[in-house]
């Protein structure tokens, strides 16, 4: 049976993010070549050109899915419980484990803001990890579980926290140690809010 265009096209925008996402989170932007991407898809750089635009317009594909995949990851961890406060700190787990993975924290949190721009990855950021937490505290507002607060100001706080937590995990040579401790911080920090 014949591949349709619209299937090649999609088998091609995937090989190329896939072989860029290990480009990228191996090299780092600045050092991940075109050239050898295309060559170890098996592509030629027009494709590269054709569905992305360039190097950066790649790169944002990877950031695009690599947001996604996290996003789906924390989503998965929260439904583990029917408690809210677990179904957050759950959720703020997933993430910090997820973004704090090689294949993740690079192109997450050293290159995109820096390749992309502030703006342009806070709103990714926004569409992806934070609606997500957003929404969850919202939820939790409306049930009562939390004291008053601005849930715009709580959601990115913990949002900054939580990216910074990588950041300092991923220094750490014992980074099994080091979850455990962003682990128990959150939650010290979470209870924080727990209406009595």
């Amino acid at each position: 049976m014949k591949t349709s265009k619209a299937e090649q096209a999609k088998l091609t925008i995937t090989k190329l993010t896939e072989v860029a996402r290990h480009y990228f989170s191996t090299y780092g932007y600045a050092e991940a070549s075109m050239e050898e991407m295309v060559k170890t898809a098996g592509l030629t750089r027009g494709a590269l050109y054709h569905h992305f635009g360039n190097k950066e317009g790649l790169f944002m594909a990877v950031l695009a899915a690599v947001q996604k995949e996290i996003g789906e990851r924390v989503e998965s961890e929260a439904a583990k419980s029917e408690d809210p406060w677990e179904q957050l700190l759950f959720g703020c787990i997933a993430f910090v484990t997820a973004a704090v993975e090689e294949r993740n924290r690079r192109i997450l949190l050293i290159d995109g803001p820096s390749v992309v721009g502030w703006d342009a990855w806070r709103k990714m950021d926004e569409e992806h990890s934070m609606r997500l937490l957003r929404e969850q505290l919202q939820d939790m507002e409306q049930q009562g579980y939390l004291k008053p607060v601005s849930i715009n100001a709580l959601t990115h706080l913990l949002s900054g926290a939580m990216n910074e937590g990588v950041l300092w995990v991923a220094q750490m040579s014992d980074q099994e140690q080091a979850l455990a401790d962003i682990q128990a911080a959150l939650s010290l920090f979470l209870d924080g809010y727990r209406a009595q």
